[in-house]
């Protein structure tokens, strides 16, 4: 027998026993034998549970005791009126109320208050001492009013009880049904789950006239928070100020594991939660700890928490003289994980052990590996080196600063390797590109639609310079009514007699940057009309125009 079950007879037997108490009481119990009692719990259909149970109790009630059984449900799917006294009450009928039990079909509604009206008049009620034990998995479905009998049958009978038990029913659920009970003088047990269960049974008392109830203990007095953590790099060195400390407190199950966080909180902490058995975790930074602790409502606990670890705070400079930079990234390594959404500075606790951290800027980068022992606190500027360059076009020397989003910029290194290239560096878009750059000669290149420059530049730590590069160019707009498209190629043929395409675009209208040169404009258009040549040059610093007809 489950354990459920088992909790089932029991709450059957108590019912019974202390309303079979009085030799003048008979019983009818009402099983619930709708389509519902097939559904499961812990695997098992309600219907085997009840059999189960009503066989076991039956086992502990006394052969004299007269007992009836009555069931609805059991022969009509959708039927009302589907209720009958299977085995009409007498002694020695335990038997027979088990057979019946067992053979019954569960498919029909549930018209609990008829089937309890029923019992109570073949138990003459109103002439008789008599008791009903309902045991039902579900709420009344034919249109009865269970709270409304209940004052009805206590108040015609001459000694009538009804006693509910709610098979598998929630607390809410249980409410609509227990009022039968409570308005007949009776008792509803909740039977959804074991420990509900033996609640109830413990607050049931089988005696005829009991004790009266001691008196209540005070109350211990409570203290407004009963748990105050602190945590400590170690023992005595203080987390710094400004480095979080997150506390987490969860319950500790059976296995001494973390259950369901319940409360959180940062340092100083303080919290009020329930009495018992909890695990409580620092985290700061890369650092955590945990500890097991035991509340009580009346004592305030003060837990020392020990990281074992150490706090760093950094700072990330261009040079050892600058202020921190916004733009630089501090990647910090510790044992066990890694912190990179650091920029400019950084305060956190990191594990004690090797940690690598890292400053980039720019093209610039800078490392140092430390050592950390438990309560170690580091104040470190991390000096990357670099100078800053703000790089700008004109289309003429001297001339005016193109201001486009057109403008990419591509960094080099100065230095060509075996093969003839050179190692990029770095990249940007746009007037007033930035960059930030170690020491050395650089080629700073650009590219502005179909022009191409380039410019040679050094760089020295700590210092700010301009770089502007002249693209020698200018700028051809074309309008072309009725035009497919436009090449364009340079006018100079090489030895084979062929042109290089320079650029081309769709539509009727073309602008681009050229190179200051000469070039032939190639046409097609979308009609059968022949592609139109047009030779024409572009000025650095100017606007050349073109109509095609």
């Amino acid at each position: 027998m489950s354990a459920f079950a088992r909790c089932l007879a029991a709450a059957f037997l108590l019912v019974w026993t202390t309303t079979l108490g009085f030799a003048a009481d008979r019983v009818i119990v009402i099983l619930d034998a709708s389509g519902s009692m097939w559904a499961q719990i812990d695997g098992k259909p309600k219907l085997e549970i009840a059999r189960e149970s009503l066989r076991a109790a039956l086992q502990s009630i006394p052969s004299d005791r007269e007992i009836g059984f009555m069931a609805y449900g059991h022969r009509e799917k959708g039927s009302c009126s589907d209720i009958e006294l299977i085995v009409p009450p007498a002694a020695g009928t335990a038997g027979a109320i088990a057979t019946a039990a067992d053979n019954l079909k569960f498919l029909g509604k549930t018209p609990l208050t008829a089937a309890v009206r029923q019992a109570a008049e073949a138990l003459k009620y109103t002439e008789d001492k008599a008791t009903v034990v309902l045991i039902t998995d579900g709420l009344e479905t034919c249109g009865g009013d269970p709270c409304a009998l209940g004052k009805e049958l206590k108040a015609a009978g001459v000694d009538f009880t009804a006693d509910v038990v709610g098979f598998g029913l929630t607390a809410e659920e249980g409410k609509k049904v227990a009022c039968l009970a409570d308005n007949t003088g009776g008792k509803y047990i909740q039977a959804s789950d074991e420990a509900a269960l033996k609640d109830a049974l413990a607050e049931t008392v089988a005696a005829p006239a009991p004790a009266p109830a001691p008196e209540p203990a005070p109350k211990a007095v409570e203290v407004e928070y009963n748990l105050v953590p602190k945590a400590v790099l170690k023992e005595g060195v203080e987390v710094p100020a400004g480095m979080d400390v997150l506390f987490e407190a969860f319950k500790d199950d059976a296995q001494g594991t973390q259950g369901s966080n319940v409360a959180s909180g940062y340092q100083p902490a303080k919290m009020q939660l329930p009495a018992g058995n909890y695990i409580l975790l620092a985290t700061s930074g890369g650092a955590r700890t945990e500890q097991k602790i035991a509340l009580t409502a009346d004592k305030t606990a003060e837990p020392v928490l020990d990281l074992n670890a150490a706090a760093l705070s950094l700072r990330a400079k261009p040079t050892a003289d600058a202020e921190p930079d916004g733009s630089a990234q501090i990647v910090i390594d510790y044992p066990g994980g890694n912190s990179s959404a650091n920029f400019g500075t950084a305060k956190t606790v990191v594990p004690a052990g090797e940690t690598k951290i890292t400053v980039k800027l720019g093209a610039g980068e800078a490392s140092e590996t430390l050592q950390l022992a438990a309560g170690q606190v580091v104040d470190k500027d991390i000096v990357v080196g670099v100078g800053k360059v703000t790089a700008n076009a004109s289309y003429t020397a001297g001339g005016e600063k193109v201001d486009s989003g057109d403008l990419s910029w591509k960094v080099f290194k100065a230095a060509k390797k075996i093969d003839g290239t050179r190692d990029q560096v770095s990249y940007g878009f746009g007037a007033d590109s930035k960059f930030d750059l170690p020491a050395g000669d650089y080629i700073m290149a650009v590219d502005m639609q179909a022009v191409s420059a380039e410019q040679p530049f050094g760089v020295k730590v700590g210092e700010m310079s301009d770089v502007n590069v002249t693209l020698n160019a200018g700028v051809l707009a074309v309008d072309a009514p009725g035009a497919d498209g436009f090449k364009v190629f340079e006018a100079k043929k090489n030895i084979q007699g062929e042109r290089k395409q320079v650029t081309y675009a769709f539509g009727e209208k073309m602008q681009t940057t050229l190179a200051a040169g000469d070039y032939v404009l190639v046409t097609d258009f979308t009609t059968d009309k022949p592609a139109n040549e047009m030779p024409f040059t572009v000025k650095a610093g100017e606007r050349t125009e073109l109509a095609v007809k």
